[in-house]
């Protein structure tokens, strides 16, 4: 049989990765149109503008400047044997070197930032496969002096690691063992800071680890591929990583929007099951559920650790909670990475279900403890604390899962009085309020939110927003969408039960002491 033209070109481990994007695909950019980010398609046309931005937004940018939809082609090339793709594919990358001369009068600024530099390089070395030519490798040569910087370097955090992929990318493809060595010498150290030994990811955002899982993938084999041996501390630490993401993944499949963290996403890869279901981690994070693999399972995720960094929010203290197949309590969830008073407002405390301290003021960055702990099969308890106020805030998370419910008591030091914040799914509408109760409820379903104080008198005057200055969430990136916040009265301490299936649960309270449903503990709890 005569060969056909699909057999002559060789598939390289460089094109053959899943590092190329879902859109646009290779026919999209024949076509002059890009789609990137989730928004609408942009016509390239033939004669690219470099300079182009027409939705002003920073991820739009950088994905349009990584060229890894240039890639495309030639991955098409590869698996097609047609010579228009890698043709095309030339012509627009021969077309953006002329144009973007490092440090050039003309070049945006962001075109040479860390991360577009590293995940440029993957489909330039993909390129430089079919093509040897000065300009490609000369291009290539300015990336990896970049690359090597120190000071440009992202050391704990995943553009770091991106930067040694690259690095280590360009030095085997070329024989320079120095740029190679350095990669390496640095993932290691960048790896022990940005997973901890538990396999939290530190970046506070608990949906970029599975980017990073992902991408210390990648390094791992580009390692081996370049005849190095993986450090046991990036293959433990990656391992660790899936126990992680299985803990910071809901009932619902997807993961818990804490920080940075889209509401939409959903790993899609094999974590396997952990031990327990119940995690606490160092790094900041209780997470708990009834059990695995069930979407009616009861779920939460308590915030507490080091201060705010990299993709955190302030959201210490906070909680979330997911019960009978649906979110009760969310956070504020991410938006974008975009310059706006909006996302400014997602960072702060008001976007989270947390307690704050009457006429204190905030101080950013503050860490927090978990102080104390209570593990039952059935319940948990935990005491966490912090002086982001200047004075001790102190909540006391406790959640049974015999019958649903979450009770939360917040108070603060030196006789300052709290106030607390509960963020509602948007589905749940407002159906009554009064005496201390506000119940919510989507079609027959019903959930009651009941504060008391720690002497067991109802603590009325709640207030209902939706919409408004705090009543929002982003479920979704670049989405906003009104939803019900229930904002507490000024008190000296607040017993916060939180009932979900129900409009009228059984609540007594006596010396100290409540009961909800036949469920009894401390108005303290803890």
């Amino acid at each position: 049989m005569k060969d056909t033209v699909k057999d002559k070109v060789t598939r390289t481990a460089e094109c053959q990765g899943d590092w190329l994007p879902a859109t646009p695909t290779a026919e999209d950019v024949m076509k002059g149109e890009i789609s990137l980010v989730g928004l609408p398609a942009y016509q390239l046309g033939k004669k690219i503008k470099w300079t182009a931005s027409p939705y002003r937004n920073r991820s739009w940018e950088y994905v349009f400047q990584s060229l890894r939809w240039m890639g495309s082609l030639v991955v098409q090339y590869e698996n097609t044997g047609e010579q228009r793709y890698l043709d095309r594919a030339v012509e627009i990358t021969k077309d953006w070197v002329a144009h973007n001369k490092y440090g050039a009068r003309g070049t945006p600024s962001y075109v040479w930032k860390d991360h577009p530099v590293s995940l440029r390089t993957q489909p330039l070395l993909c390129l430089s496969r079919h093509v040897n030519e000065k300009w490609l490798k000369d291009s290539l040569a300015v990336h990896a002096k970049l690359l090597a910087n120190p000071r440009l370097y992202k050391k704990g955090h995943n553009h770091g690691i991106d930067q040694d992929i690259a690095l280590m990318g360009i030095g085997c493809r070329f024989g320079r063992k120095d740029w190679a060595n350095l990669a390496a010498k640095r993932l290691t150290g960048t790896v022990k800071l940005d997973v901890d030994a538990q396999g939290a990811l530190m970046e506070q955002a608990p949906r970029y680890a599975v980017y990073v899982y992902g991408r210390l993938q990648v390094a791992m084999t580009n390692m081996k591929a370049c005849k190095r041996k993986v450090p046991g501390e990036i293959s433990r630490r990656t391992e660790a990583l899936k126990d992680f993401i299985a803990h910071a993944t809901m009932p619902n499949g997807y993961m818990a929007p804490l920080g940075d963290g889209s509401a939409e996403t959903e790993p899609k890869m094999e974590t396997g099951t952990p031990k327990q279901e119940v995690k606490t981690y160092r790094a900041g994070y209780v997470f708990g559920r009834t059990k695995w693999d069930d979407p009616e399972s009861a779920y939460y995720s308590i915030r507490f650790g080091p201060g705010m960094k990299f993709h955190g929010h302030e959201d210490h203290l906070g909680v979330t909670y997911y019960a009978q197949g649906r979110d009760i309590l969310m956070d504020g969830g991410f938006h974008s990475y975009e310059k706006s008073s909006y996302r400014y407002w997602t960072l702060s405390p008001e976007a989270h279900n947390v307690p704050t301290v009457v006429g204190a003021r905030f101080r950013p960055r503050t860490a927090s403890k978990l102080a104390k702990t209570s593990y039952g099969k059935d319940r948990q308890a935990f005491r966490l604390t912090d002086k982001a106020y200047g004075v001790s805030r102190t909540r006391s998370v406790l959640v049974d899962h015999g019958d649903d419910l979450m009770a939360v008591y917040d108070a603060a030091s030196g006789g300052k009085k709290v106030r607390n914040i509960w963020r509602f799914a948007p589905s749940l509408k407002l159906i009554s309020k009064g005496g201390g109760k506000v119940v919510l409820g989507d079609g027959k379903f019903r959930v009651t939110l009941l504060q008391l104080d720690s002497s067991c008198s109802r603590v009325g005057g709640q207030k209902v927003e939706r919409g408004g200055k705090l009543g929002w969430v982003s479920p979704a990136y670049l989405s906003k969408q009104r939803t019900n916040v229930v904002v507490s009265p000024a008190a000296k301490s607040l017993l916060t039960v939180i009932v979900p299936g129900t409009d009228s649960p059984k609540v007594s309270c006596s010396g100290g002491k409540v009961k909800v449903n036949g469920v009894s503990f401390a108005a303290k709890v803890l």
